[in-house]
C-alpha cells in the first residue's frame, strides 16, 4: 500500500520549494529574459527573429501565469493572498500580461504591462522589496520637508522676480519662471551663467544663489536622506524583532514536542515496569 501525503505535508512541500534559491533564481532569470526581450523588441529586427521574440513572450507569459498560481497554492492564508500589495501587483501585472497585442486597441495597454514586468524583480528579491517599503514609508516625513523646500523656493523666486526681472525677463519674468530657473540652479544646470547674468547689474547677487544652493543641495537634500535612512533603520529593527520572535516560537514549539515525547518516553516505560511487575508476581 503506497504512503498517502497529508494536506499538512503537501503544503509545506509547497512552501519549501516556493522559498528554496532554485526556485527564486529562476523567477529572476525569467524576469531578466523578459526584459531582455522587451528591449529587444524596440529595434528593427528580421522577421524570424521577431517572430522568435514573440514566442518567447508568450512562454515567459504562462510562466509567470504558472509561477503566480503556485505561489498561491504555497500561501499560508489563500484569502489574504490579494491582501499583500506586492502579491496584488505581482497578480495584475501577470494578468494584465494575457492581453493580447492583436488587439489594436489594448496594444498600449499590453506592452506597458510587460514593461511592468520589470518591476517584479523588486517583489521577488527581499532586498529591494526593503528599501521600496522604506522608501514608501518615509514619504510622509519627506512631505514635510518638501513642503518647506517648497517655501523657500517660492520666498526666493518672489526676491529673484523683484531683483532681477529687469536684468533677464524671460528667467525672472514672475514668480513661476523664477521657480523653474531656481529649480536649474539647485541641478547645477549652467546656474553659474545666471548668476553671472545678474552679477553685472548686482555685483552681491551671489550670496543669493550660494545661500539658495546651500539650503536646497545641501540641507534638504540631506533631511531627505536622513528621514530615509531613519525608517529604514526602523525598518531593520522591526524585522530584527520579528526574526527574534519567529525564532523564539520555533524554540518553544521544538521545546514542547521534546517534552511531548519524554511524557510518553516516561508514560510508555512505565507501563513497561508496570507489565514487568504483573508477570513477576504471576511468576511467583
Amino acid at each position: 500500500m503506497l504512503p498517502q501525503l497529508s494536506p499538512t505535508s503537501g503544503f509545506n512541500q509547497l512552501h519549501r520549494i516556493e522559498s528554496s534559491t532554485l526556485f527564486q533564481g529562476v523567477v529572476i532569470t525569467i524576469i531578466i529574459l523578459s526584459a531582455l526581450t522587451i528591449g529587444a523588441k524596440t529595434y528593427d529586427l528580421p522577421p524570424l527573429v521577431e517572430q522568435s521574440l514573440s514566442v518567447m513572450d508568450t512562454a515567459i507569459t504562462l510562466f509567470f501565469l504558472i509561477e503566480i498560481l503556485f505561489r498561491f497554492a504555497a500561501s499560508p492564508a489563500r484569502r489574504r493572498f490579494l491582501m499583500d500589495g506586492w502579491n496584488l501587483f505581482d497578480t495584475l501585472v501577470v494578468v494584465g500580461s494575457l492581453i493580447p497585442l492583436d488587439n489594436s486597441e489594448a496594444v498600449l495597454l499590453g506592452r506597458l504591462l510587460r514593461v511592468f514586468r520589470v518591476l517584479r524583480l523588486v517583489s521577488v528579491v527581499p532586498e529591494l522589496r526593503f528599501l521600496i517599503n522604506s522608501l514608501l514609508k518615509a514619504i510622509p516625513r519627506m512631505g514635510y520637508i518638501a513642503l518647506l523646500m517648497f517655501i523657500i523656493f517660492y520666498i526666493y523666486a518672489a526676491m529673484g522676480s523683484m531683483f532681477f526681472a529687469s536684468v533677464d525677463n524671460e528667467l525672472w519674468g514672475d514668480v513661476a519662471i523664477s521657480m523653474l530657473t531656481l529649480f536649474r540652479v539647485a541641478t547645477f544646470e549652467d546656474w553659474t551663467d545666471v548668476m553671472y547674468a545678474t552679477m553685472e547689474q548686482y555685483p552681491l547677487s551671489w550670496i543669493y544663489y550660494l545661500t539658495f544652493i546651500f539650503l536646497t543641495a545641501f540641507v534638504f537634500l540631506n533631511m531627505m536622506i536622513g528621514a530615509i535612512l531613519e525608517v529604514m533603520s526602523e525598518e531593520q529593527n522591526a524585522q530584527q524583532a520579528r526574526q527574534a520572535h519567529d525564532e523564539r516560537d520555533e524554540i518553544t514549539r521544538q521545546l514542547r514536542e521534546v517534552q511531548g515525547q519524554l511524557a510518553e518516553l516516561i508514560s510508555y516505560t512505565k507501563s513497561e515496569q508496570n507489565g514487568f511487575g504483573h508477570r513477576k508476581v504471576e511468576d511467583e
